[in-house]
């Protein structure tokens, strides 16, 4: 099985992804007479042989199940053994994009560490590419070159152990793009210049500390690199769920509009004399001739004075009405006294009309990865690598 590579069904000695859970997920090397335990029970190593990778596998005692995935580059970086601390997704993706690396892409890199880098370089430029990798520390260099073995991706890459920051890559005109990853990266800008094909190529560094970014500008700018440019990748993951939200109940809606009262009698008076420019008035002293504009006034203030006396009546046959309702049961409270129009029981109205609705929510995880490193990125031309003086001349104009 290959990692660069897609097939249908599981056999002896393939890398199979068993996905337990959200964020739960083992890698395993498939054994004929080996047992996988799981914390849903124990999983036979033959069962797995001859299924489909994708495909649900119950435990031998029935009380869950995993799904068999192929392994990729990205699932081998959330499952593979942390040698050195490695790159993640987010990151690795933005390399290949800015290197602008292709199938049949020449690429450098430097260090290997836990290979996690390696694996998604070698899928990028597979079939007819090549990775050429160095790694400072031996033990770390067998161990990714039998990995690479083991996934059959060993003809795409070469593990060389070497310190490219003292030794240099000793290679020349190569490659079309390098990748650093390396506590002092301006150590090796030269031998990395002197890697990348005469046409030009790009050039990438990973680095933790915004100082080691300064110091790496600089040495890209004296070698005659250009357009440098900075940037940082987080990634912000979030848990999408449905709740149940409750709406308030804020009382009965009415659309209905109220009958008009009819006028009263004294009004009715008023509007048939409209055409004389006086009316009479009876007041204890006698009849007295007022203006139509006082005649108005009057009526508005003795219709207010009833009004008034109507609303004390209905408060006294609201709160009456209200005491009587409290003892009843929720199954007989209404929203409105049929008499009074106004609620009764607000409290248990509430509980009976609240409505319920689902709504999808997303909110960020607890855990999340922050700051990982800077990722530098240069670009060298073809003028400058073959004439350094020519190109400091057009960086002055």
């Amino acid at each position: 099985m290959s990692f660069s590579e897609y097939k249908e069904n599981i056999s002896d000695g393939d890398t199979v992804i068993l996905y337990l859970g959200h964020n739960t997920m083992q890698a395993i090397t498939i054994m004929p007479g080996k047992i996988h335990q799981t914390k849903y029970g124990a999983l036979p190593h033959a069962d797995m042989i001859g299924r489909r990778f994708g495909t649900k596998m119950f435990s031998k005692n029935r009380k869950g199940w995993v799904y068999l995935l192929h392994p990729t580059p990205e699932l081998w970086t959330v499952n593979l053994r942390h040698r050195t601390q490695i790159l993640y997704t987010t990151d690795i993706s933005m390399v290949i994009l800015k290197l602008a690396l292709k199938p049949g892409s020449i690429v450098v890199e430097s260090g290997t560490g836990s290979g996690s880098m390696s694996h998604s370089l070698i899928r990028t430029i597979a079939p007819t590419g090549h990775l050429h990798t160095f790694e400072f520390h031996a033990e770390r260099a067998e161990i990714a070159r039998k990995e690479f073995e083991h996934h059959k991706i060993a003809d795409l890459v070469t593990v060389t152990c070497r310190d490219v920051c003292k030794e240099g890559f000793g290679l020349s005109k190569v490659a079309d793009a390098v990748f650093l990853d390396l506590p002092g990266p301006w150590d090796a800008i030269q031998s990395s210049k002197e890697a990348l094909k005469s046409e030009g190529g790009r050039f990438c560094s990973f680095s933790p500390c915004i100082e080691q970014v300064q110091k790496t500008c600089e040495a890209l700018r004296s070698h005659g690199f250009r357009d440098i440019t900075v940037m940082e990748c987080l990634s912000r993951s979030f848990e999408v769920k449905t709740i149940p939200f409750q709406v308030p109940y804020l009382g009965p809606t009415s659309t209905t509009k109220l009958p008009e009262q009819p006028p009263s009698s004294r009004k009715r008076k008023l509007e048939s004399e409209g055409d004389s420019s006086t009316v009479n008035a009876s007041t204890p002293q006698g009849n007295v001739a007022i203006s139509d504009d006082t005649a108005h006034a009057l009526l508005s203030l003795s219709e207010n004075v009833q009004t008034d006396e109507k609303l004390v009546d209905e408060q006294v046959d609201c709160k009456a009405a209200m005491e009587t309702s409290l003892p009843r049961p929720l199954t007989e409270v209404t929203d409105t006294d049929p008499a009074t129009g106004l609620v009764r029981n607000v409290r248990a109205i509430m509980s009976q009309k609240a409505n319920k609705t689902n709504i999808l929510t997303g909110r960020p995880l607890k855990d999340m990865t922050g700051h990982t490193g800077y990722l530098t990125f240069a670009t060298l031309y073809a003028q400058c690598k073959s004439s350094e003086a020519k190109c400091d001349e057009e960086e002055a104009e």
